[in-house]
């Protein structure tokens, strides 16, 4: 087991224009981590990795979207009739659609909204 704090391997999926994912950027380098920085948008995850973010996650693509973006309106994400499978789909067109930051450590990740969540992680 790594001593706490820097010997930690963390990863924040980051949209810096995003004042969540900036006030759980500054909690991580708080707690002494200089994470992996991911600019999700930039370089969007593949299907493979947003599956395991969400399986580790615990959550439903559902639960991922970012209601509020334009996107979701536009492509009628609100159906219920929907599946997961499409709702994967459209994060991966359109990854302004996944909700942020995300980080992760090992096998686990947490949403940082609120920012604090990342601290059970730390």
């Amino acid at each position: 087991v790594p001593p706490a704090g820097r010997a930690m391997s963390v990863t924040i999926f980051h949209n810096p224009a995003c004042s969540k994912s900036r006030a759980t950027l500054a909690l991580i380098r708080e707690a002494g981590v200089e994470p992996r920085i991911v600019r999700y948008l930039e370089t969007p995850p593949d299907r493979a990795r947003l599956e395991g973010l969400l399986a580790a996650m615990g959550l439903s693509p559902r639960e991922l979207l970012r209601r509020g973006e334009a996107a979701h309106a536009e492509l009628g994400l609100a159906d219920p009739t929907l599946g997961d499978a499409q709702l994967i789909e459209a994060m991966l067109a359109h990854p302004r659609l996944i909700e942020r930051p995300i980080v992760v450590r090992g096998e686990r990740a947490v949403l940082g909204r609120p920012p604090e969540n990342v601290l059970e992680l730390l």
